[in-house]
């Protein structure tokens, strides 16, 4: 048995009262399992939802907290296939990533090259991903073609500007504050307008030379997603992963009717659960040289001990960070 701490809760509330840092034992790897010392985890709006009970999913209590991370392999059990020591692997979102190892089944470690950073490495699983499948499964874009975004300073909206600037599509990214558009337009946002009520189809069309948009990313509902919706031309799609907002979508019947919309919704747990290995390798096998290369990146504003885990979660909490908080070990 070997002693590693975690930060961990007993029951759902307030991140910053129901963490705590305790001492866990956990065993050798046993048939088909590996020990993971984990390197760095960041800190996630989903990870807050989740401590706070307000996600779907809701592990059993006691709970380790974190839905992503990476680490490096120590032991591997018996039957453990394709997985050696020394390899530097992505967690499953189900491991508990924010402690110092753990015992994960073999099959859900996701092993990625070695020169990534760890840093950057821990956030590899979740945004990328997600903004990758949404350029991808929803409509046939093409180079040259337009998406409008909210929320584009958000981990998942740098993302879609980083993976479309390499795809040769277009963006349209809405913000909440105007300091944030010059580091966007820096990331190779084609537009960036703040958004409130003076975005209309107007201002947006006159951006963009007039072209049609069909693909519209919502992260934040209430008014935000009308904007979007409202920026589509006919046919198109409107693809929801996310409320910030905690305000519903709520559509004018004239947007269904006369522009005939699409409204889905996209979440990256289920599409991971429900795609093949090949699926997830043939991914991965196109975001791995991009964050290898730093084309595709996530800033962090600074990085915390576990034993600083208060502090991180207060950190992460506020709401005009730079970047990500994350912990590193």
């Amino acid at each position: 048995m070997k002693k590693v701490s975690a930060i961990v809760y007993h029951e759902h509330g307030d991140p910053s009262e129901v963490l705590h840092v305790e001492e866990q034992e956990i065993s050798s790897p046993g048939m088909g399992e590996a020990l993971v010392e984990i390197q760095a985890a960041p800190i996630n709006p989903v990870d807050l939802n989740v401590i706070e009970g307000k996600y779907p999913v809701r592990p059993p209590m006691p709970a380790v907290a974190g839905v992503e991370g990476v680490g490096v392999v120590v032991a591997v059990g018996a039957n453990a296939k394709n997985l050696r020591v020394g390899a530097h692997v992505l967690l499953p979102w189900t491991a508990g990533s924010w402690r110092e190892a753990c015992v994960v089944s073999a099959d859900e470690l996701i092993p990625i090259p070695a020169d990534i950073p760890f840093d950057q490495a821990s956030m590899l699983r979740v945004n990328p991903p997600t903004a990758w499948r949404m350029l991808h499964d929803f409509l046939a874009l093409r180079p040259g073609d337009w998406v409008i975004q909210n929320a584009a300073n958000s981990a998942v909206g740098v993302a879609v500007i980083q993976l479309a600037r390499v795809l040769g599509i277009r963006t349209v990214n809405l913000v909440r504050r105007a300091e944030l558009i010059a580091d966007l337009r820096a990331e190779g946002g084609d537009v960036v307008l703040v958004d409130d009520e003076s975005v209309d189809q107007k201002k947006i069309a006159e951006a963009t030379g007039g072209t049609s948009i069909f693909l519209g990313l919502n992260c934040v509902g209430g008014e935000s997603a009308l904007r979007v919706s409202n920026a589509l031309a006919h046919g198109g799609t409107l693809v929801t992963y996310g409320a910030m907002a905690r305000q519903p979508v709520r559509m004018p019947a004239g947007l269904l009717v006369f522009k005939d919309l699409t409204f889905r919704g996209f979440w990256i747990t289920q599409w991971m659960q429900r795609a093949n290995p090949p699926e997830k390798t043939t991914m991965f096998d196109c975001l791995f040289p991009l964050a290898r290369s730093g084309v595709l990146r996530t800033k962090i504003e600074k990085s915390y001990a576990l034993g600083e885990a208060r502090a991180a979660i207060e950190h992460a909490q506020q709401g005009s960070r730079a970047g990500k908080i994350i912990f590193k070990f």
